[in-house]
């Protein structure tokens, strides 16, 4: 009789230590104010670099990769680094729901390092910036010419540097790279050079201020990995590759579109794609009409990212959608193509280019935040497959004329 009792009393012992772990694992706590368990929501706070503060309410918390028990309720949440650029965001804590953190950091002062030395007068990346095409003329018969920065795995690396792929001397006499441009095939391994001349006519009594005129010289079609020795002029046919291209860009977006939910194919329809996330998970796009985003997980996800999101695009802005969690946000209000997005290496963030400097923003169009304010040629900003900002600069005027390009080390 005394061991089935012993049982039976070990048996409730063991239920009620179960259900107090089971309880406090849900966010459940003792609340000895109010003399009840009342439950909790935790906070899973990390950041990169680790072992940041973790701010609630201007209070501190602890520190990144811990989990903080939070009554339900709004919480301004701040993960701040001494040296670096603070995130902060707005959280709703529900009970019994993990809210995570996850904030990448941003050094204050970043590091430059100069990644040409020869002089460079344009740069352009590809949409992926795996490739970044450099033209160089300083007079120099034996440099001068279009170089490679091959990002595909370090472009940083000693053994990497630039490659040579065409020098101006095979192009005709008189052939300038300061009026020529590049557009890239949708694989990215084929370029068109174009030459161009702006001539200034003379004025006139009715025209005293007149426009220039741009005129074509030559069009020439360049690998973007081989060094061509006799390049392959499409003046003429350029028209045809240009058509092959956009029929090449139309399907490959198609692809990828389909491996996006039926609701997300049809809104497709009112997107001018900006460019998928690197992990091909989010779409950054500019809405072409209004339209409305179909729930596409249903019910909704919960605890998933807080920012309100807008399903009902509007014409001329900037958005992201998000596959994972079926979220739509708005990252900016009038899209301007002289101010390019392009996303960031981790899939994360969005890079833009701004009049004051770079920014990075969080996918979801929060925590904007300027990495980089010294100077920089507009025209051109990349980025490295390890988060280094590319740009061109002239940082010693006084003695040099033109500009390199720097690796800008924001992490």
């Amino acid at each position: 009789m005394k061991f089935l009792l012993f049982r039976a009393v070990f048996f409730v012992i063991f239920v009620c230590v179960l259900v107090l772990i089971v309880g406090f694992a849900r966010g459940y706590r003792l609340d000895f104010t109010q003399q009840k368990l009342s439950s909790t929501g935790i906070l899973v706070a990390s950041s990169a670099p680790d072992g940041a503060k973790i701010l609630v309410n201007g209070v501190l918390k602890g520190a990144t990769n811990s989990n903080i028990s939070l009554k339900p309720g709004n919480y301004d949440v701040e993960i701040a680094q001494d040296g670096y650029l603070s995130w902060k965001k707005k959280l709703n804590i529900k009970g019994e729901l993990v809210i995570k953190a996850d904030a990448l950091l941003f050094p204050i002062n970043p590091t430059l390092s100069p990644l040409t030395s020869f002089g460079v007068i344009k740069a352009f990346a590809t949409t992926t910036h795996e490739k970044v095409i450099l033209f160089s003329e300083t007079g120099d018969p034996l440099k001068d010419g279009i170089y490679l920065i091959d990002n595909r795995n370090n472009p940083l690396a000693r053994i990497n540097g630039q490659k040579l792929l065409a020098l101006t001397s095979i192009f005709p006499s008189g052939t300038s790279l300061k009026e020529a441009s590049v557009e890239f095939s949708p694989n990215e391994k084929q370029m068109l050079i174009t030459f161009s001349e702006s001539k200034l006519p003379a004025p006139t009594k009715l025209v005293k201020k007149p426009v220039a005129i741009t005129t074509i010289k030559a069009i020439y079609l360049l690998s973007t990995d081989e060094v061509s020795l006799n390049p392959f002029e499409v003046t003429t046919s350029v028209d045809a590759v240009r058509s092959a291209w956009v029929t090449e860009h139309v399907e490959v977006q198609a692809k990828l579109i389909e491996t996006f939910k039926k609701p997300i194919v049809k809104a497709a329809e009112s997107f001018k794609i900006l460019g998928f996330s690197p992990d091909e998970t989010k779409i950054l796009y500019v809405a072409t009409e209004s339209a409305t985003i179909g729930q596409v997980i249903k019910p909704a996800l919960i605890a998933t990212n807080q920012t309100p999101e807008e399903r009902t695009v509007k014409p001329n802005s900037v958005y992201v959608y998000d596959k994972k969690e079926d979220k739509n946000f708005k990252i900016v209000d009038e899209y301007d193509p002289l101010t390019p997005l392009f996303w960031y290496v981790d899939s994360q963030h969005i890079t833009v280019r701004e009049s004051e400097g770079i920014a990075i923003v969080d996918y979801d169009g929060s925590n904007k935040r300027l990495v980089y304010s010294g100077p920089f040629q507009p025209e051109f900003v990349s980025v490295t497959r390890d988060g280094k900002l590319l740009i061109l600069t002239n940082f010693n005027s006084s003695t040099r004329s033109l500009a390199d390009v720097y690796s800008v080390g924001i992490q």
